[in-house]
């Protein structure tokens, strides 16, 4: 866009790529601050109810707008692994499982390795408490109810609980959901009172407990980043504008910025584009934050340097990737002992309450108490109650067959002719429903090696990373844990599909563009400025030298707002 007199291009004080945690918090933070400030996102805003839930409509919610998709989830696949990121207004706080969790004090090693597997951290824990402490009321952070009725009688914090007893610590995290109004008691769907309308314009309920967190939630339950710190920038003068896709940017000789974006077409959606023809607007900026998340922030500035663009960035992008640990496993058929020592089916029940509730946390070498090896988070995971139906699905054949006596009484009860009000025989029908209630999905994430390097194969971004490599002994000692915890739940414990075959599935991607004390260490300093290019910041998990080991967005969130201190403070640049 450009003035319609001079054809000069619009200038901002600052652009921010991504509306994720980095993003966000940078945006808001510079607007406070009094600057003119341009928030550019890909993907689309999502108001309540516009969430997909049907198979047609959930077909269309992913991110490949040359083929007319510009839904939410974006799934990248590499040689190894796979990893989900999000596309829209508020980043990955639109799919995230809510949990704020601070990095441990003693999990900021500096370890002695050199290459890509180098994990030294140029900050603290008590260099980002500040910040975590001003993040977390802005994220409106709650525990889950679980001392009130009916909160505690959730099935899946129940069994965590229980399963961690003699293994790990077990706890209520921070969720960034709204459970209660202030000063009230936890009610489901009650009308959420803010400050100001957000900036949707649309009325917000207490979390309804329908474990839909991960695929978006239509009663605006979740304070994700368009309900906090988005409205509290477009409130502070800030400009969002969405289905604005930065493909370039580059440094002027007068120390600005330079950045061109493609718009994506609503009306688009749903037709083959050739998006490379689509045309672009350039802007200019003072500063430009790149918050693209982990592999969109890489992608441009290995883009950048392989273009010529940035020749002069630090060697050390693309290496020092990690999958934050991330491993999903399931506990199938948890069961229970009754009073006469019986075993019976445990209700786990995963689709009630939000996605996550509670976690256990595994201790690390580094946590001076005598444990060994690196320490992980497991959390009771859930999904969305039409999961349970798939799941109760795949148990019915077994189900029909040893209830074939009593589906001949129910077809003669519809043939006859008498009333008759004993509905037992359909229930029934059901069986114990022990695959669905008593399935207990096991999340774990941790202090893997940040042995990764990203690179480009032509216009594709790749990354050389295995977890059979530098982490093997990490997943391996997280697999037995999640085995113990199986057995104390009294389940039967099962790999995803896509272990068993060696492919690992990440949804905290970080590294690629870490923080290092010199050019040498890492490609910013640990304010988040990119060496050698004044003007030019990174705010989000790419610049983390390792993984955080707990859920990473409380952590990203930390360290935008510490970085944007760096620059309102008017610090040096390196």
């Amino acid at each position: 866009m450009s003035s319609p007199l001079s054809g000069v291009p619009e200038h901002f004080d600052a652009i921010v790529v991504g509306s994720g945690f980095g993003g966000s918090v940078s945006a808001q933070r510079l607007a406070a601050a009094g600057q003119r400030v341009l928030v550019l996102e890909r993907g689309k805003p999502y108001p309540p109810g516009s969430f997909p839930r049907t198979p047609v409509n959930m077909k269309h919610n992913f991110w490949n707008p040359s083929q007319g998709l510009q839904g939410m989830f974006d799934l990248w696949s590499f040689d190894g692994f796979d990893g989900l990121v999000s596309s829209g207004l508020g980043g990955g706080s639109l799919i995230y499982a809510n949990v704020t969790l601070r990095k441990d004090e003693h999990w900021f090693v500096h370890d002695d390795r050199t290459g890509g597997a180098y994990e030294s951290w140029p900050v603290t824990r008590a260099d980002l408490d500040p910040h975590y402490d001003r993040v977390e009321p802005m994220l409106e952070v709650q525990k889950y109810p679980f001392d009130q009725a009916p909160y505690n009688q959730t099935g899946k914090t129940i069994t965590l609980k229980e399963a961690s007893v003699g293994i790990g610590e077990w706890f209520l995290p921070n969720l960034a959901i709204t459970f209660a109004n202030p000063d009230s008691l936890a009610i489901p769907g009650e009308p959420i009172l803010e400050a100001r309308p957000n900036l949707h314009r649309r009325t917000r309920q207490t979390c309804r407990l329908c474990g839909e967190c991960d695929v978006g939630c239509n009663y605006g339950s979740k304070n994700t980043l368009d309900y906090t710190y988005l409205t509290a920038a477009q409130y502070d003068g800030a400009e969002i504008r969405t289905r604005c896709e930065v493909r370039d940017f580059a440094p002027l000789a007068d120390g600005r910025w330079t950045v061109s974006y493609v718009h994506h077409d609503e009306a688009a959606e749903g037709r083959v584009t050739d998006t490379k023809a689509l045309p672009s607007t350039t802007l200019t900026a003072d500063r430009l934050i790149l918050s693209a998340g982990t592999f969109g922030t890489n992608f441009l500035l290995l883009s950048m340097r392989e273009r010529g663009v940035l020749p002069g960035l630090s060697p050390a992008l693309g290496q020092g990737f990690s999958g934050n640990g991330d491993m999903l496993s399931f506990a199938l058929r948890c069961s229970q002992t009754t009073p006469d020592g019986s075993q019976s089916p445990r209700i786990v029940d995963p689709s009630t309450g939000p996605v996550i509730t509670s976690a256990m946390r595994m201790a690390d070498e580094h946590d001076g108490n005598g444990a060994s090896g690196r320490g992980f988070y497991v959390e009771d995971a859930g999904y969305p109650a039409f999961g349970s139906w798939m799941v109760q699905l795949l148990d019915e054949p077994r189900v029909l067959m040893e209830s074939l006596p009593l589906i001949f009484k129910v077809v003669r009860r519809l043939l006859g002719r008498r009333s008759e009000d004993d509905n037992s025989p359909i229930s029934e029908l059901f069986g114990d429903c022990s695959r669905s209630a008593g399935l207990m999905p096991l999340l774990a994430m941790g202090r893997d090696v940040p042995d990764g390097k990203m690179s480009l194969d032509g216009d594709t971004l790749q990354i050389d990373w295995s977890k059979d490599r530098g982490s093997h002994g990490y997943y391996k000692k997280v697999r037995e844990v999640c085995e113990r915890m199986t057995e104390q739940a009294g389940g039967e414990f099962r790999d995803v599909p896509t272990w068993l075959l060696n492919r690992a599935v990440t949804v905290h991607p970080v590294g690629g563009a870490r923080m290092g004390n010199t050019a040498a260490e890492g490609v910013v300093d640990p304010w988040g400025r990119v060496f050698g290019y004044p003007g030019l910041h990174v705010a989000d998990g790419s610049v983390m030298p390792g993984s955080v080991g707990a859920n990473p967005s409380l952590t990203i969130a930390a360290l935008a707002d510490r970085f944007c201190n760096a620059i309102i403070e008017g610090l040096p640049e390196p």
